[in-house]
């Protein structure tokens, strides 16, 4: 990256930190929900059906939104949405606060689900909309992963503090938390005369763009999928689907039933909680390095080796999985991969692939059938992740990152073929 695009990526970066929030909340719901549904359990007196339930109505609460909210998104103007957006999901959290009963906790993850599904396919666009140019959008898309990783690390520590706590106390303590950081996300974003000053010169950009645009230029998701380019687009989109989803249902196993699957692995409550804590301490630190190199010529090495080292870490529980020290290992080593060949690249590739006009529906479309996907198998994970199963389990998820690792290679051709990638890698 060269000076002019490290000043420029310094200037937006505070836009960058308010998207993030987003990705924040996203993986705080998802984490708190894992890291205290033994509590919740405990303390409203759940069945495992419903701890099942609890966890597949979230995944298919935040496909929901990604898959509606782009299109509303785009419908009633994109920086309106992403200011108010984290209000709704504040509301969500708050109903989960004082639920007392199951169906209430439901409604509450619900709310907060579908708005923070919502959330990331807008506010990665509001970013590649605003940035100066595709190196720097790049960049900053990428570090939205960062706050991701954040997510996790929060999350992970108060339910660590609270796991202790009798009752669901310490689980309404956790979801106050996610609250407060959304209420103060709606306040930032609405209300930041830099923001609006960022979103004035995006427009101006993009509407200049538009007006040198042909009638034949104007774009549409059904235009640029299956349109007179959908080789190129069609292909890429595919590419990213299959290896979103197949990525995202290891990545879903271990946000939702890490925990879960440590307890059950004779770990107590406050190991499982704090062991996730330090673990996601090795994402945290790779998802920065990701950041520093995601618009440069070594991104795509980073997927080489990232993808290695997750399939190492799925040979190393299929082999040994029953043990607990062997389970929180590897899920360690997996932590080191993943975000060089994860969620951060996906949101990156979208970004920089599409038109800016269907960039959001995109992303949103992608993110939701893989949410599907993720929710449908979370009604069956529990059991797969039991100690007795989950050998067996983890050799199906070596082909899963077999299969998802030659998917990623189709899309960098793609790129490459059409030279639609950043242009430093």
């Amino acid at each position: 990256m060269d000076n002019k695009d490290s000043i420029q990526t310094k200037k937006y970066l505070p836009l960058a930190f308010a998207a993030g929030m987003g990705s924040m909340l996203g993986s705080g719901i998802i984490v708190s929900l894992s890291a205290t549904i033994p509590v919740w359990q405990s303390g409203l007196g759940l069945t495992n059906g419903q701890v099942g339930m609890l966890s597949g109505a979230l995944t298919f609460a935040i496909a929901f939104g990604s898959i509606i909210g782009g299109r509303v998104a785009e419908m009633i103007g994109l920086v309106r949405f992403f200011n108010w957006i984290n209000l709704f999901y504040a509301i969500g959290a708050a109903v989960c606060i004082f639920s007392n009963s199951f169906l209430t906790l439901l409604i509450g993850v619900i709310i907060a689900g579908a708005a923070s599904g919502a959330d990331l396919p807008t506010s990665l666009t509001v970013v590649s909309h605003d940035s100066p140019d595709d190196v720097v959008s790049a960049r900053l898309v990428s570090s939205t992963q960062i706050f991701w990783q954040v997510g996790i690390f929060v999350s992970y520590i108060c339910s660590f503090v609270v796991s202790r706590m009798s009752g669901a106390n310490g689980a309404r303590i956790v979801f106050a938390i996610l609250t407060v950081i959304a209420l103060m996300t709606w306040l930032w974003r609405t209300f930041s005369k830099k923001f609006k000053a960022f979103h004035e010169a995006g427009d101006q950009k993009y509407t200049a763009k538009q007006d040198n645009a042909s009638t034949d230029d104007k774009v549409s998701l059904s235009s640029v999928l299956f349109g007179k380019e959908k080789g190129k687009y069609l292909g890429i989109f595919i590419g990213i689907l299959m290896f979103y989803i197949l990525w995202n249902l290891l990545a879903n196993t271990w946000g939702q039933f890490q925990t879960f699957m440590m307890v059950k692995a004779d770990a107590s409550q406050s190991l499982a909680t704090g062991a996730g804590l330090i673990l996601n301490l090795v994402s945290f630190g790779v998802s920065i390095l990701f950041a520093s190199i995601a618009g440069g010529k070594n991104r795509n090495r980073s997927f080489y080796i990232g993808s290695v080292i997750m399939l190492l870490a799925l040979v190393g529980l299929a082999l040994g999985g029953t043990s607990l020290w062997v389970i929180i290992f590897s899920i360690g080593f997996y932590n080191l991969g993943t975000p060089l060949a994860g969620e951060a690249l996906y949101k990156v590739w979208t970004q920089e692939s599409f038109p800016i006009e269907v960039r959001s529906s995109v992303q949103g479309l992608i993110n939701g059938l893989s949410r599907i996907c993720c929710a449908l198998f979370a009604f069956i994970t529990p059991a797969l992740v039991m100690p007795s199963r989950i050998k067996t389990t983890m050799w199906g998820f070596v082909l899963v990152i077999i299969v998802s690792f030659i998917a990623g290679l189709v899309v960098i051709n793609l790129q490459r073929k059409y030279h639609i990638q950043s242009k430093n890698v």
